[in-house]
């Protein structure tokens, strides 16, 4: 790996964490990727005690904006503000889902790498059926390729105006 790249020798590895209000379906969701075949990494929390939702997001957009993760899952209590962290992060393309159709085009157009959850509007059946799809579905590339290029030279311009 190289600090932003791919993670194919992590293929079936994923890491999630979640906020008290996501934690019931975070919960639900390592049993369902456990059963898929991947290796999980739990970043927390671990119960369902209130904790502040950004520290969760920042330790797995991190790790994916630094290439340890190759995809992660955030559960919040709608994902709204998981995603606005994760998105904080270079690289990090963090998609809220809330319907199979968002899963999908997350992936095969904006090559998502983390997929964003919302436990209190969601059922478990719900975020399961988003979550297999979003594994499953690749980026299709083509225009889709070009319009991330675009993304990555945003986010280079902006790393440029913020350091001076």
């Amino acid at each position: 790996m190289d600090g932003r790249g791919s993670c194919e020798n992590l293929k079936n590895y994923i890491v999630i964490a979640s906020d008290h209000a996501g934690f019931s379906l975070k919960e639900h969701l390592k049993k369902v990727l456990v059963n898929l075949g991947y290796e999980v990494k739990d970043l927390g929390t671990y119960t369902s005690q209130s904790v502040d939702y950004p520290d969760y997001a920042s330790m797995l957009a991190g790790g994916v904006s630094r290439g340890e993760y190759p995809r992660g899952i955030l559960v919040c209590g709608t994902g709204i503000g998981m995603c606005m962290v994760a998105n904080k992060f270079r690289g990090v393309r963090a998609a809220l889902c809330w319907d199979e159709y968002t899963a999908k085009v997350s992936r095969t157009h904006n090559d998502s790498n983390v997929l964003c959850l919302g436990g209190r509007v969601l059922s478990f059946e719900e975020a399961e059926k988003i979550l297999k799809i979003w594994l499953r579905e690749k980026f299709e590339g083509g225009r889709h390729a070009r319009r991330l290029e675009k993304l990555k030279a945003i986010e280079r311009s902006m790393e440029k105006w913020v350091n001076g």
